[in-house]
């Protein structure tokens, strides 16, 4: 139990296995989850990571432990699990480390309605009651049941889009070995597409190359597939497959804050005056596309459980981060990847452009991407980089947010290692280039605390 700080994030549970999170951690898990849910059955997925057989058992064995019932999804990605969870209207927990190496394992949990638990909304109890040393005491032991809701999932995803406008378009997706091989085959079954299926084998080894899709390195095989083949687009999913990043036919990524930018112009479209959420680290083209479309932007904290709540507060239509997750309200509020890239591709299909050329409008400045600095004091640096720019306008509401009018950055503290993440933009790469070395100056000089 040692390992609970480490393991317990802003918005999920995430550790290497065993050492820092085991069958019994998990078990104990189970136990508090289902104590904070109140509910008379839970469900639970988990992604191809072999070390989720075990942790998901001993979970299942901690929830029934307090007579509540299991409902197994089996394999699934977290973003069919959010479905279950508003479908079933069931609290949830999903076995995955996302993005994260093979050694490591996690849960995301969600109430019923696929309602977030994050730190303020359930996680700090959960971890306090992990730590207290809970355990089960019913007289009834839960069952356990598996259910198939993988085609029920395929159907609502395309829901979101109108298959009639569609046209033949050749699509190119790596799934890099993660959940994506296993559902988005299924959500393109009868759309007129063609997918190309770039290592679809479920394999939480990752032999090709780590899941991650948002450092540009792991989207070399995708860009390099799509231009052999002349694909319309390229689509690259993390581990459980709740997160895209596209590439155009030229083989050109699209930043997290692009595609929230064309979504937001779709589903404004489709939904007139809406709201939509964007998190404090996206472009600023993000809000001013919003605008110009009729929405009302807002702006979030980043991480999942905090956007979905903005989303339920507001009423928002559509949510985006720069990271790649994209929420839909229709979804439950929960994030899919896969929904975002139907849109893409309905947009694509009505527009009858290119990617290269979609994507133009929405291309306004020119960004950072994130800039990790390992630090000795992380807030004791975010004061003084605040304190060099006494003049500029500036806000707390994740790390430091500094806005000089033509450029502007945010520094925020990394949750789990001695990391400030950087993100900064500017009207062109030099000027761009120019304040990260500036900011940079500042974070260097004082890493020492």
């Amino acid at each position: 139990m040692a390992a609970l700080d480490t393991i317990f994030k802003a918005y999920d549970i995430r550790g290497t296995v065993p050492d820092q999170f085991d069958a019994g951690v998990a078990a104990a898990i189970g136990v508090a989850f289902a104590r904070f849910a109140h509910a008379p059955r839970l469900l639970m997925g988990r992604d191809m990571r072999p070390s989720g057989v075990e942790l998901a058992a001993a979970f299942a064995e901690g929830v029934g432990s307090c007579g509540v019932d299991v409902v197994d999804l089996g394999l699934v990605s977290t973003d069919l699990v959010y479905f279950a969870s508003g479908k079933l209207d069931a609290p949830a927990a999903m076995f995955t480390a996302s993005h994260n190496p093979a050694a490591y394992n996690g849960i995301k949990l969600c109430l019923s309605g696929a309602r977030p638990v994050g730190v303020d909304t359930g996680l700090r109890e959960i971890k306090a009651a992990v730590a207290s040393g809970v355990t089960g005491d019913a007289d009834r032991r839960g069952a356990v049941t598996r259910v198939d809701l993988l085609d029920e999932y395929a159907a609502h995803v395309r829901s979101f889009v109108d298959a009639s406008v569609l046209r033949p378009l050749r699509v190119i997706a790596d799934t890099a070995n993660g959940m994506g091989g296993l559902v988005a085959p299924k959500v393109f079954e009868g759309l007129p597409f063609t997918l190309d299926v770039m290592y679809g084998e479920l394999d939480g080894s990752f032999p090709h190359h780590p899941p991650d899709p948002i450092q540009v390195d792991n989207l070399k095989d995708l860009q390099g597939r799509v231009l052999e083949t002349g694909a319309d687009v390229g689509l690259a999913f993390d581990g459980d497959a709740d997160r895209v990043f596209l590439v155009d036919e030229n083989a050109q990524p699209l930043s997290g804050s692009l595609t929230t930018s064309i979504v937001a112009k779709a589903m404004l479209d489709k939904h007139p005056g809406s709201t939509v959420i964007y998190n404090l680290i996206c472009s600023k083209a993000v809000p001013e596309v919003i605008r110009e479309t009729g929405g009302e932007p807002v702006r979030s904290r980043v991480g999942h459980s905090f956007i979905k709540q903005v989303m339920a507060d507001t009423g928002a239509v559509f949510g985006g981060e720069h990271s790649g997750h994209y929420y839909f309200r229709d979804n439950y509020r929960a994030d899919s990847g896969l929904i975002a890239a139907l849109v893409v591709l309905e947009q694509l299909s009505t527009s009858g452009l290119p990617l290269s050329e979609l994507r133009r409008p929405f291309e306004r400045y020119a960004d950072s991407g994130e800039i990790n600095t390992e630090v000795t004091d992380q807030a004791a640096v975010i004061e003084r980089v605040a304190a060099a720019f006494p003049e500029a306008a500036q806000d707390r509401l994740d790390g430091l947010t500094v806005d000089l009018g033509d450029w502007w950055f945010n520094v925020r503290p990394s949750n789990t290692e001695p990391l400030l993440r950087l993100n900064l933009e500017a009207r062109t790469p030099e000027e761009c280039e120019r304040h990260v070395a500036e900011v940079l100056s500042i974070i260097e000089s004082s890493r020492g605390g």
